[in-house]
């Protein structure tokens, strides 16, 4: 499946990164990029739409963990959408339900960064 990674900004000022394909050492990169754009264009409310993504490894989840440490200090929200059940269960085994606020559709998300 070929890897697609797509920003967008709402009018509500929320950075939207929609990621499809798989998400792994080789793209994991390319998402860091974006994550990092986002943060330089000043966003502090930013939604990683990865209702497209099948599979994610360990070094995704550290870009991910990465883009949540350099939000908090800013008072900054990072949360996900991720419908894919093998994706939510890595989230589940390895804890890190606990520290994303993971929305099963964009339009959830947006309303969950903004309250």
């Amino acid at each position: 499946m070929e890897f697609n990674i797509a920003t967008e900004q709402t009018a509500g000022g929320v950075a939207v990164i929609e990621v499809a394909g798989e998400l792994d050492l080789y793209t994991a990169p390319r998402l860091k990029e974006a994550l990092l754009q986002a943060l330089g264009d000043g966003m502090l409310r930013i939604v990683i739409d990865m209702s497209g993504v099948h599979f994610i490894d360990s070094s995704a989840l550290g870009v991910l963990i990465g883009g949540v440490k350099r939000l908090k200090p800013k008072d900054g929200r990072l949360v996900l959408v991720s419908v894919d059940e093998n994706v939510n269960w890595i989230f589940q085994i390895t804890g890190l339900n606990s520290v994303f606020d993971i929305f099963q559709t964009r339009e959830e998300a947006l309303e969950g960064i903004t309250a």
